[in-house]
């Protein structure tokens, strides 16, 4: 039995794809534990947006202001998206090259896929703000409904899993140009009209500079366990090197340097890959209990690596400083350690009537609020006062979770998916 020694983590045995192109062997088929944490981590991710706009919650319940050092649950719901992100790259890009794609084809994918991430998320961002209303040629809501049509007839299937035909998407990408010509921005200084901006990029568009950053260095570094954890350090690297005087005196350099939260959260989705190939990388013979006691491992370095940043970097979500990156990152290794002694090693069921289609379904989940949301303010509904604030907000946040779920379920069941 091989031991986790630092010569054991660095040299691993490696599998050659149809492709040639060597990667470490994961196990193949679904792992239900992953299933089961993405499909939480979505509802609770609905959940939380729901309870933005209910009164009177515990500030627990809430995102910490930017500058206050702390972070609650909320804080750490994100950062629980981008981890299950990261965790399931080693699984996409094996079964890209199992099916005989050539390197450069998977990057193509790889590519495709973030950038898709990130066009949606960069209009979802101006459809909440920075346009101009009165100059706008159609209302708000039936342009961000509108913007949704597209992804779905871009990334949309029917029947299944059955592509929509080539005409559609490419009818799908008209629709955004389309969008992008007809949307007006505030205003500008110089008296003109602006555009659309990337103010940020949105959720889904940070999960998608994430995702490419997670996928190309999982591939440089081969799945080597010591390789991830040096470019989880690289990246906090990026981050710090950002304020170092001679950085920051530089426009060169600050340019080059400037995009510290996304290398950022970057590390959140490469300590997912990490993870995986702890419990599911095929070519190590550890037991269940060494890739048990080095998840554990993986998950103090990484807080005490919190801790020794924080007096420095103090815990913010919105400044996306790597202490709270890294704390998120450990407690999203150990709710994945028990989430797998439980279902996959112990055999236990998880809710699957509710969290399977979730699960098989994470963006259509995570779109359906923002379709709701659109209608009723084109329709001019607005849920009543009674559902938004304290208790009862609460507990209708966690209520509006399940029903989203059931919605997934009943859409899905009709052959709807959308998947980048």
């Amino acid at each position: 039995m091989a031991s986790t020694t630092e010569r054991d983590l660095s040299a691993a045995p490696r599998t050659v794809s149809a492709s040639g192109w060597r990667l470490p062997q994961v196990r193949g088929g679904r792992i239900l534990s992953i299933d089961a944490m993405r499909a939480l981590t979505v509802l609770v991710m609905v959940m939380v947006n729901e309870w933005h706009s209910v009164v009177g919650l515990p500030q627990w319940m809430s995102h910490m202001p930017a500058d206050v050092d702390a972070m609650s649950f909320v804080d750490a719901v994100f950062p629980s998206f981008l981890f299950i992100v990261g965790m399931s790259i080693p699984f996409a890009l094996q079964q890209r090259f199992k099916a005989g794609d050539r390197f450069w084809q998977v990057q193509g994918h790889v590519l495709l896929r973030g950038a898709g991430l990130v066009l949606i998320g960069f209009f979802m961002v101006n459809g909440e703000d920075g346009f101009d209303a009165s100059a706008m040629p159609l209302p708000i809501p039936l342009w961000n409904l509108l913007c949704y049509g597209a992804a779905f007839l871009l990334w949309g299937s029917v029947s299944g899993g059955k592509n929509l035909a080539q005409p559609w998407r490419v009818g799908g990408l008209l629709l955004f140009a389309l969008l992008a010509w007809v949307y007006r921005g505030a205003p500008t200084s110089s008296g003109g009209q602006g555009w659309m901006t990337p103010q940020w990029w949105g959720i889904l568009g940070l999960i998608g500079w994430a995702y490419l950053i997670a996928s190309w260095a999982y591939q440089a570094v081969r799945g080597s366990v010591l390789g991830l954890l040096a470019c989880v350090a690289l990246c906090t690297a990026y981050f710090v090197a950002l304020r170092l005087p001679v950085v920051a005196a530089s426009p060169g350099l600050s340019l080059l340097f400037s995009q510290d939260g996304n290398f950022v959260h970057g590390s959140i989705a490469l300590c997912g890959v990490l993870t995986t190939m702890i419990f599911f990388d095929e070519s190590r013979s550890w037991s269940r209990q060494a890739r048990f006691g080095l998840a554990l491992l993986v998950a103090l370095l990484l807080a005490l690596a919190a801790t020794g940043l924080r007096p420095d970097f103090k815990i913010s979500k919105i400044h996306a400083t790597p202490s709270w990156a890294l704390y998120s990152a450990a407690a999203s290794v150990l709710i994945f350690a028990m989430l797998y002694q439980w279902v996959d090693v112990m055999g236990r069921q998880l809710w699957p009537a509710l969290l399977a289609p979730v699960a098989a379904n994470p963006l259509l989940a995570y779109l359906i609020p923002f379709v709701i949301e659109a209608v009723m303010q084109l329709a001019g509904w607005h849920w009543p006062e009674l559902l938004r604030g304290g208790g009862v907000g609460l507990l209708f946040g966690a209520a509006y979770s399940v029903f989203v779920a059931l919605l997934v379920k009943q859409v899905a069941g009709r052959g709807l998916r959308l998947s980048i």
